[in-house]
């Protein structure tokens, strides 16, 4: 990666991840043609009530031979936690190694994960790949509006 990584961020590597697919499939949307997010409106499970947190399961699917970070929007950081890899942890920020390509079948790699919320939200994540930054809503327990979209 380009960018150092912040404090409380989580670097993953290739052996962070549980699988690989040719496609991400039809739950998911690609965002900069290197990183696919759901595209659903995800149910998050109640956590313990000492963590006081809602917990998403959903995969992070990463293009085999790119290098991105994923990272919760500027000031949604006391609200929201990301998180991937065994065990995933909850931070604010996850770098993902650019993975070797093996094969046309093996295009993306899939990380296990997900994303902790105090309270259903529609959550805006800032993606870098490839020098370019785009930010994307995830729909958590809440589904996203028109007008919430980038």
């Amino acid at each position: 990666m380009v960018k150092g990584l912040p404090e409380g961020g989580e670097r993953l590597s290739c052996v962070d991840s549980v699988a690989t697919e040719a496609d991400p499939g039809e739950r998911y949307r690609i965002v900069a043609d290197t990183v696919a997010v759901s595209s659903q409106v995800l149910q998050p499970n109640e956590l313990s009530e000492s963590q006081g947190r809602l917990f998403a399961k959903w995969g992070l699917y990463v293009r085999t031979g790119a290098a991105v970070e994923v990272q919760v929007a500027p000031g949604w950081e006391d609200r929201v936690r990301i998180g991937w890899g065994a065990p995933a942890t909850p931070v604010t920020t996850v770098q993902v190694e650019a993975c070797p390509v093996t094969s046309a079948s093996a295009a993306w790699s899939v990380f296990a994960g997900g994303t902790w919320v105090a309270s259903p939200e529609c959550v805006p994540l800032m993606i870098w790949a490839e020098g370019r930054q785009v930010e994307v809503r995830l729909a958590v327990g809440a589904a996203c509006d028109e007008s919430s979209s980038p």
